[in-house]
């Protein structure tokens, strides 16, 4: 595991929610797994977060899960963080999952809350506490109410942050202004879950970002992070302008998981952006704007950037 070079970061600045290739037959495809996550690493990233929903975990079963976690890990876990997804609203099947991902290697566990099944917030409590017992690594909550269908209430954050399991948080509320008051009450890491509102976040005392587009452009978001690190605002209000087209492009149509890896297609990082059902792969009508916006930001001019 790579060394904690700051209280404040537990997980590093830089994190993405990876894809999972799948072969042109739908298995996950291990090796273009492990390409992919060499070169995020090599290009800036202090972490990935595996088996998300960017990751498809909803469709990849546990023994696929747990070979990603180990591939992973075996490849970068020296230099790189590496966060095993351990969601489900069935909290056995959670408990499992970090169970597996410990055993697979994992350094950290992403907790969301249960969607779907809608739980009060002691339920959501409980939940995530089965969790935490069900293995010894630090965790991140993850709030995401649509897609979860439930809200982490005020009262529910402080309590799971008196938890020392609980390191960091990521936010994909979209509501900042909640956030710098958590931060404020709280000693957990903040990291924003959307790509579009890095800089608002950071502005509030988020430490860093768990991002999708950031995968595709992960150079414009090191530019976004260093800029702001060294107290430049107007180099880093520059560098977050930046990343907004190719942002719309990737998350414009809100289907992440799917274009995502067509950007990554395209890019050349990953060989095709075959995804499960009920995702369908992305149109050539939408790779092409896609490729559109990833030219116009200079991405295809480089192997990644």
């Amino acid at each position: 595991m790579p060394q904690v070079t700051s209280s404040t970061r537990p997980f590093g600045a830089l994190l993405s929610a990876m894809v999972t290739p799948f072969t042109a037959d739908g298995d996950v495809d291990l090796d273009a797994a492990v390409q992919l996550a060499r070169r995020l690493v090599d290009a800036g990233h202090s972490g990935l977060v595996l088996n998300g929903t960017t990751g498809e975990a909803p469709t990849t079963h546990a023994p696929e899960k747990a070979e990603l976690i180990a591939a992973v890990v075996e490849a970068v876990g020296d230099r790189a963080y590496v966060v095993a997804g351990a969601g489900s609203n069935d909290t056995l099947h959670a408990v499992r999952m970090a169970e597996q991902a410990a055993e697979a290697g994992a350094h950290g566990l992403l907790v969301v809350s249960p969607y779907y099944s809608r739980p009060s917030q002691p339920g959501v409590i409980a939940h995530v506490r089965a969790v935490l017992d069900a293995a010894d690594l630090p965790a991140m909550l993850y709030d995401v109410p649509g897609r979860s269908g439930v809200r982490l209430a005020d009262s529910t954050i402080d309590t799971l942050a008196a938890d020392e399991r609980v390191v960091a948080f990521k936010d994909a509320t979209g509501d900042t202004v909640n956030a710098a008051r958590a931060i404020a009450r709280t000693d957990l890491a903040w990291y924003s879950g959307d790509d579009g509102l890095l800089a608002q976040f950071l502005a509030v005392g988020a430490v860093g970002i768990v991002g999708v587009v950031t995968q595709a452009a992960t150079r414009m978001f090191v530019d976004v992070l260093e800029a702001w690190d060294r107290g430049d605002v107007t180099a880093m209000q520059r560098a977050y302008a930046a990343t907004l087209p190719v942002t719309d492009a990737v998350n414009g149509a809100g289907f992440q998981a799917v274009h995502v890896k067509a950007a990554l297609e395209v890019l050349g990082l990953i060989p095709r952006r075959t995804v499960r059902l009920p995702y369908v792969p992305a149109s050539d009508e939408e790779v092409d704007g896609i490729r559109t916006a990833l030219r116009a930001a200079g991405l295809l001019d480089a192997a990644l950037t």
